[in-house]
């Protein structure tokens, strides 16, 4: 378990990690989630998803369930000497910011009549740190292991851990669970082979084009999810769709004219996110498109980035897919914030609703003796539909398809 100081040195620059010390001492080592200072105002159950209730009950009182959390908070950095630097800060903030959003799911659980016991433990973003840990009896004889989160921290951490046992969650990582080759692995975060599949599924089954045009843009990368988009096309249309795939070259799309439409939608798949390959050929795209309609379908990294114009986008009638969407209108969500202000005094980022998302629901099945009942479920950020692979564990196959409408990505219809 992580062991933290009595006396703290001092932080240069770094203020808001004396409240992530406070919450390790006060509640890292707890028996039990339990409300300290009434953290959260309203009722839990305010603080599920609309569609997951959490109504009080009385467990057993034998019945604790031990979870063990591991997460890259970079302790070695503290100390006479040592300092953060602005990779490892980042890393940092991300732990503290999840376990926040975990603990905070515990405590609305742990409100409606469920026992935990939270420990913690710090990768330290270090694959011989997560190896050990996977070694440490604490950790082998929790109920539930969450984290590490980086890939190689997990491969290093699930190489130990191979025989049958309790679920380890991979809890922020997309990547693909044929890295790990691990039977207990869960994988929250649809890897990229399921955006592909997503996509595939939408054009055959809304669009039903003759052609899709891939535009290639050379680097080796496009083929993670080339690949995968080309056999779910194939499997999905019975071979009906041709799949046409050429490589751009400084934006040059004319070689494609010939097999274009002007009464029709021609639909592209551009794989890329190379920043300047992209700002050339979305340009040349959007240009074309003024005598060939084009519908474009994007890689789901182009959510974050933003060098990507809304208009042009727009106008490209562009869809991403995405496996994580918010909406801030939504009571639930309104609720946890206000929760989650005044329990730790700060906003809450993507990863405190992931966090709470996923302590929220593997909390509840982890309790009720259900944890392989992967029943499906709608979250504040995330929502979970969860398959069974021989060999590779239980994988998250849900991911939203968006479209750019009124300038901003809404679920497409």
């Amino acid at each position: 378990m992580t062991s933290v100081r009595n006396r703290l040195p001092q932080l240069s620059g770094n203020r808001w990690l004396l409240g992530l010390f406070t919450v390790l001492l006060i509640g890292a080592c707890s028996p039990k989630t339990r409300w300290v200072s009434n953290p959260v105002n309203k009722p839990a159950e305010t603080l599920t998803s609309p569609k997951v209730e959490v109504k009080p009950v009385v467990p057993p009182a034998s019945k604790v369930s031990v979870i063990s959390l591991i997460l890259p908070f970079g302790l070695d950095h503290i100390g006479p000497g040592q300092h953060y630097d602005a990779i490892s800060l980042k890393k940092a903030r991300i732990a503290a910011d999840y376990y926040r959003g975990f603990k905070l799911a515990l405590d609305s659980l742990t409100y409606a009549g469920y026992n935990y016991k939270l420990e913690l433990f710090d990768s330290k973003d270090n694959s011989a740190q997560a190896h050990s840990l996977a070694y440490n009896p604490k950790v082998r004889a929790s109920d539930l292991i969450v984290g590490p989160v980086f890939p190689e921290d997990v491969k290093a951490f699930t190489s130990v851990l191979t025989s049958p046992r309790k679920p380890i969650v991979s809890p922020l990582s997309p990547e693909s669970p044929s890295t790990f080759k691990n039977q207990n692995l869960v994988t929250v975060n649809p890897p990229l082979d399921y955006h592909a599949w997503a996509t595939a599924k939408f054009i055959n089954d809304k669009i039903k084009p003759q052609k899709v045009f891939i535009l290639r843009s050379g680097y080796s990368e496009d083929n993670d999810y080339i690949v995968p988009f080309k056999k779910a096309i194939d499997s999905l249309s019975g071979r009906q769709i041709k799949v046409i795939s050429i490589t751009i070259v400084r934006g040059q799309l004319s070689a494609l004219l010939p097999q274009l439409v002007k009464n029709g939608q021609n639909i592209f798949l551009i794989p890329s996110t190379n920043q300047q390959f992209l700002t050339v050929t979305l340009h040349s795209l959007d240009t074309l498109n003024k005598r060939y309609p084009v519908t474009l379908f994007g890689h789901p990294s182009w959510e974050h980035f933003v060098f990507l114009k809304a208009k042009q986008m727009q106008r490209l009638r562009t869809h991403i897919t995405s496996a994580d969407k918010v909406d801030y209108s939504l009571p639930s969500t309104v609720t946890f914030i206000k929760s989650y202000r005044n329990a730790w005094h700060t906003e809450p980022s993507a990863y405190a609703l992931k966090g709470f998302d996923e302590g929220l629901y593997f909390g509840r099945l982890l309790a009720e003796n259900s944890i392989k009942n992967w029943a499906d479920f709608n979250g504040l950020h995330n929502s979970f539909h969860f398959e069974k692979k021989p060999g590779l564990g239980w994988v998250n196959t849900h991911v939203n398809l968006l479209m750019y409408t009124n300038f901003e990505l809404k679920k497409a219809e």
